[in-house]
């Protein structure tokens, strides 16, 4: 495609589901409404620090630790506050999970991917590669038991509570200084990427590391990588990886539907008075609808600004597509045939996956397909 014909067509606007109406409709199943302010007379003043794995400067992704801070005290009305943190304030980046755990800190804003080190099972707590989008993730963590099992898991294995706080949508596949045309061309290539899409391009020839967000940048300019992935447009512009790296692939089929997550340490939880916990609850919710509308709303704006200044788009092979798609679901299976609790949750994971596709191929694939070629055309 032209790049003339490319900025008008996405000028036009993509046609994207942020999964807003599920995720607050299932604010009506609490007992606390996020539009009703709990009475507080009776109650404690509660302050707690939050870390955080995010540089204020990404504003929709430390907009997710901020949402859930204002609503709790808008809830409370401000008698419980929770002060967000930038990464490195109370832990690293790649920590948080870490020291709320630890009870250094009362709660962290986090990806879970970010710890499969300790347990794989957690990146289901994000999005594994060729898994939700943010839709059907919702749809699984709130309706499927998915955010049940994995509330059981961190429990036991972290003394943590947990709950989606946010999602980035569908993300991009990534900044590479070179073309990638095959798989031939990615062996060799030193990659920031996190979680089991980390393994899987190890996988497929990548030295792999993970790094936060705030040291994408350096790395990729000194040369310590040579491609990165971090989230979409938004995001990627306000790091300015395009400043580095020309090549931009999609999609990015190890993120589909990457939900963020508080995590709070259990014995603090334990603590707080229900109506506190009821706003926490209510807040997240909100938390995860409006940072996946705010992606959908901004993604588009910024990537035609970053085509204009010269960035070259381009699709990831159908031949790396087929070989990381195949090998990730090798991996899966390798997992769970070593790790109980990966197979506990993956076995009804894989299940709610065929059934959730067959009804999105059916329904919302059969409509996007049609709409989208008649915007292309």
């Amino acid at each position: 495609m032209q790049r003339r014909s490319l900025v008008k067509f996405l000028s036009r606007g993509t046609m994207a589901t942020t999964g807003f109406a599920l995720v607050v409709g299932c604010q009506a199943q609490n007992n606390q409404s996020a539009g009703t302010k709990i009475d507080t007379a009776n109650l404690p003043t509660v302050q707690w620090q939050m870390a955080t794995s995010w540089p204020p400067s990404l504003d929709t992704i430390f907009g997710g630790a901020q949402i859930l801070s204002e609503r709790v005290a808008a809830l409370t009305g401000g008698k419980f506050t929770i002060t967000p943190r930038a990464a490195g304030e109370i832990a690293p980046p790649l920590e948080v999970l870490d020291v709320v755990s630890q009870g250094a800190v009362q709660c962290g804003h986090t990806a879970a991917y970010y710890y499969i080190g300790k347990s794989p099972v957690l990146a289901f707590g994000t999005t594994v590669p060729f898994g939700f989008t943010a839709q059907q993730q919702n749809a699984w963590l709130y309706q499927g038991g998915g955010l049940k099992q994995l509330q059981a898991i961190y429990a036991q294995k972290f003394n943590l509570i947990q709950f989606p706080a946010g999602n980035a949508g569908t993300q991009m596949g990534g900044w590479f200084r070179q073309e990638i045309s095959s798989l031939k061309d990615l062996k060799g290539l030193k990659m920031r990427i996190p979680g089991l899409g980390g393994q899987i391009m190890s996988k497929l020839g990548v030295t792999v590391q993970n790094l936060g967000g705030g040291e994408i940048f350096q790395a990729l300019q000194t040369g310590a990588i040579d491609a990165t992935e971090w989230v979409g447009p938004y995001d990627d512009e306000k790091l300015g990886l395009n400043k580095i790296a020309k090549f931009y692939y999609y999609p990015g089929w190890w993120e589909p539907g990457a939900t963020l997550e508080v995590q709070i340490n259990l014995n603090e939880w334990n603590k707080l008075p229900p109506p506190y916990q009821e706003a926490i609850k209510a807040a997240a919710y909100e938390a995860n609808a409006i940072m996946l509308a705010r992606y959908e709303a901004r993604n588009n704006e910024a990537l035609q600004r970053l085509v204009s200044s010269g960035t070259q788009l381009r699709p990831y092979a159908q031949e790396i597509l087929q070989t990381a798609e195949k090998a990730a679901f090798a991996l899966y299976d390798d997992f769970a045939a070593k790790d109980a609790d990966f197979k506990a949750v993956y076995e009804p994971w894989k299940q709610f996956r065929d059934r959730i596709y067959a009804w999105d191929k059916l329904n919302e694939g059969s409509f996007t397909n049609f709409v989208y070629a008649q915007t292309q055309s």
